[in-house]
């Protein structure tokens, strides 16, 4: 199963012992971040 890509999920993620997670989670904030801020 797919994880979801929702930025509360993401927070959750960083919170993981495994980098690799971590480092997906991070890579997602910034993106919505991102894709938020172009809104404006």
């Amino acid at each position: 199963m797919p994880e979801k890509n929702d930025l509360s999920s993401a927070y959750r993620r960083l919170k993981s012992p495994n980098a690799k997670t971590r480092d997906r989670a991070l890579k997602l904030i910034k993106e919505l971040k991102a894709k938020r801020n172009q809104k404006k």
